[in-house]
């Protein structure tokens, strides 16, 4: 089994989030994750960079209808990194749920 670690990329609410929402998908479209977030472009700009550059996102470019359009999906350590941050969530949420 993996090293089960608390990240601390990940674990910023909106990285979370845009983790959690990619994790079952191929990839989505940058305002689809946007709306899902209820963000602005530039916050979630912001937070899709730092995940990119610890190589946990990648971005797909492609013009559609004449417009520039970005598509996000986890890389395969992207991937690995929140499913061990979700494991170690979980593990320190059992040792509180054990101590009450």
């Amino acid at each position: 089994m993996a090293k089960v670690r608390f990240d601390t990329i990940i674990h910023a609410p909106n990285r979370l989030q845009i983790c959690a929402f990619l994790t079952p998908l191929q990839e989505a479209e940058f305002q689809v994750i946007r709306d899902e977030l209820n963000v602005s472009d530039s916050v979630l700009s912001k937070h899709l960079k730092q995940l990119e550059e610890v190589g946990y996102v990648k971005f797909r470019k492609s013009a559609v209808n004449g417009r520039q359009r970005m598509w996000a999906s986890l890389t395969t350590s992207g991937r690995k990194a929140f499913a061990s941050h979700v494991a170690e969530l979980k593990r320190l949420a059992g040792v509180v749920s054990a101590e009450w």
